[in-house]
């Protein structure tokens, strides 16, 4: 019975709902782009930061990027 339930609902939804509908991405959603101006690229020991958030997902930093003071 549980089954035929669903399987009704299921055919309801997809008759009402319109096919196609675009999905409109969410202004500050976690799929923006964040810009750092006035950051520059700076490590803390092997972890590359930028604006005091850690970067680089867990790739260890080269020399030659300054150490953060």
């Amino acid at each position: 019975m549980f089954d035929l339930s669903l399987a009704l609902f299921a055919a309801a939804l997809t008759t009402f709902l319109p096919a196609g509908t675009p999905v409109e991405p969410t202004a500050g959603g976690p799929d923006s782009l964040t810009t750092y101006v006035d950051c520059p690229l700076e490590r803390i020991g092997a972890q590359l930061v930028r604006c005091d958030n850690l970067t680089g997902a867990g790739a260890a930093a080269p020399y030659w990027i300054p150490e953060q003071k």
